[in-house]
């Protein structure tokens, strides 16, 4: 069975199968405004949500995606959405590790597919 390939849009284009983007920001509203259409087309395809943030900025980064029409605690109590603190994230209790960060990402990117999401859109903020 061939694995079905969905479209993934972000800022206008469409990525291809290897999807890796940094995009940079002079404001929040400007992050915003890129980021939300694609978190929220990710949520209504059943794809899950990992995102890393500002531990001070939790709160706000969740009424953003609520403001956007984005049920975000319902995605979080179901496990469609996970946000992070910095610290649980590129931290984890020790220093800054390159390739713990990238051994993260790789759990969760399996976890989705174990938890039965067909793709992961991890966004994360690097400040």
């Amino acid at each position: 069975m061939a694995k079905e390939h969905r479209q993934v849009r972000l800022a206008g284009a469409t990525l291809e199968r290897s999807r890796h983007v940094c995009a940079l920001f002079h404001t929040a509203d400007e992050a915003y405004a890129t980021l939300l259409p694609f978190i929220r087309e990710g949520l209504e395809q059943g794809e899950r949500a990992f995102h890393v943030i500002d531990p001070a900025q939790r709160l706000g980064h969740l009424d953003r995606l609520a403001q956007a029409g984005i049920d975000a605690a319902g995605a979080l109590q179901s496990g469609q959405l996970e946000v992070r603190a910095w610290e649980d994230a590129y931290l984890r209790g020790r220093p800054f590790d390159r390739d713990a960060m990238l051994a993260l990402i790789g759990e969760v990117l399996d976890g989705g597919k174990a938890q039965g999401f067909p793709l992961t859109r991890l966004v994360a903020q690097m400040e």
